[in-house]
């Protein structure tokens, strides 16, 4: 079985070979579709995060509310998961802000397209 982490590193890579991919246009990558597409990959990769987020931090929940957590340098563990979980909250409403403004993004490629006026790849053969 895969753990969950390695799921999650996986996703960041599939990211990171789309950063590198996607950095000139080319073939199916030049087009406003082909940004309309990515958007709306991308605003349901971002709309998953809050609940990645949260169920991230559950192995550490569940050692704690076991009494097992341990803090580097006898530090205090209640003090360290409400850190924690105050972190969570922030990644959380930040993740959720992100959904939006990708979803607003994707939303506003919907109406655009090419104007294949003039272009010979996209003549129709009509008139000859």
């Amino acid at each position: 079985m895969t753990s969950p982490a390695r799921h999650i590193s996986k996703a960041a890579e599939l990211v990171r070979e789309f950063n590198h991919t996607s950095r000139s246009t080319g073939k199916d990558w030049e087009y406003p579709s082909a940004s309309y597409g990515a958007l709306g990959a991308l605003s349901h990769l971002v709309g998953m995060l809050p609940q990645a987020l949260e169920q991230s931090v559950r192995p550490v929940m569940h050692t704690y509310e076991h009494g097992r957590v341990k803090i580097d340098g006898n530090g205090d563990p209640d003090a360290a998961v409400r850190y924690l979980r105050e972190a969570l909250d922030r990644a959380v409403r930040a993740a959720s802000a992100l959904t939006e403004a990708v979803d607003r993004m994707h939303s506003e490629t919907s109406p655009l397209g090419l104007d294949t006026r003039g272009l010979p790849e996209f003549e129709d053969g009509e008139g000859e």
